[in-house]
């Protein structure tokens, strides 16, 4: 595993990052596909074998039993200063109009209770899930230094939004003399490069640390095109992602192929491969359900592409509506 700074900040992750949605409580949540606790140790355990130091998770994520799951276990296979733990708030976790969002009332109960769960002190980083066009950016970013200063958080980062969104959380940092976001969480891929027109750019500027989520495009850039899975059919959000360009998509997923072939690994390894070989990304985030899937996150940290590959990959991706906001 090779490791390097999220952005400019000091912080140190691995070049791969476990993403834990899909630990938790089959039955609570949106995620029906969830895997157990028994289930969902093994993962954890073989990561942190192979080099991985960095566990991104939330508190929606199966209604809280995602941070429970990944607290009890990196507590019995780490030492905590090993490991980096990543965690979010806005998303609804209980009813009424504080349940959610991004207020400072709401931010102040949310980390404690993401604490609480996931058995620590303080987390590495804290992310807002998604923008809170309710709630004063300034309250945000105040409620988000005061999280910072109190040690509940060594960093704080964002998920998903427009730039022009993301410049002015910044601004309004510099303005108020508070904490910084060091990382954006963005969907980027192969079939979903969108976020090369401004986002990127802006985070190399910036110094802010890119750690995209489904890298590998909720599994699409894995199989034949029209392969599916459990979770495909199950996944209501990811039901909403990649139905716009559906032509130039299947030409890109047979590019993944042909240089999958060509080197003899897998095309899960090869599609990493391309998000950890673009300047502007840290550290890709990869789910787990099954151990195969871990195993070419882990391989994929030795697998670099040429530039002949890496246009031969870019070629055919063809222009799209961002989505996942």
């Amino acid at each position: 595993m090779e490791y390097t700074r999220l952005g400019q900040s000091g912080l140190q992750v691995s070049t791969v990052t476990l993403g834990c949605m899909s630990f938790g409580v089959p039955d609570r949540g949106a995620h029906p596909w969830s895997m157990t606790e028994d289930d969902s140790r093994p993962f954890i355990r073989r990561a942190l074998e192979a080099g991985v130091t960095t566990f991104d998770t939330a508190d929606v994520y199966s209604d809280g039993t995602s941070e429970e799951i990944v607290g009890r276990a990196l507590g019995d296979f780490a030492t905590r200063d090993e490991v980096v733990i990543a965690t979010k708030v806005n998303g609804r976790m209980r009813p009424g109009p504080n349940g959610a969002g991004l207020s400072r009332g709401h931010i102040m109960s949310a980390i404690d209770d993401s604490l609480r769960r996931l058995g620590t002190d303080y987390v590495d980083l804290y992310q807002i899930h998604r923008w809170d066009a309710e709630t004063p950016i300034e309250e945000t970013m105040e409620a988000l230094h005061d999280v910072v200063k109190a040690g509940k958080a060594r960093y704080i980062g964002a998920s998903s939004m427009w730039t022009w969104q993301f410049a002015l959380a910044q601004h309004a940092a510099d303005l108020g003399g508070w904490t910084r976001f060091v990382s954006m969480q963005d969907q980027y891929s192969l079939i979903q490069r969108e976020e090369e027109r401004e986002m990127h750019p802006f985070c190399l500027d910036q110094g802010v640390g890119v750690i995209p989520w489904s890298p590998l495009a909720r599994g699409k850039l894995t199989r034949d095109w029209d392969a599916t899975t459990d979770r495909a059919e199950s996944d209501q959000f990811g039901q909403t992602l990649y139905r716009q360009r559906e032509d130039g998509d299947r030409t890109v997923v047979e590019a993944v192929r042909g240089v999958a072939e060509a080197r003899g690994v897998s095309r899960a390894q090869v599609a990493l491969a391309w998000v950890r070989q673009q300047e502007a990304v840290s550290s890709p985030i990869v789910g787990a359900t099954k151990m195969s899937h871990l195993e070419d996150a882990i391989a994929s940290v030795d697998l670099w592409l040429t530039d002949d590959e890496l246009d031969a990959l870019e070629r055919p991706y063809v222009t799209r509506e961002p989505e996942g906001f």
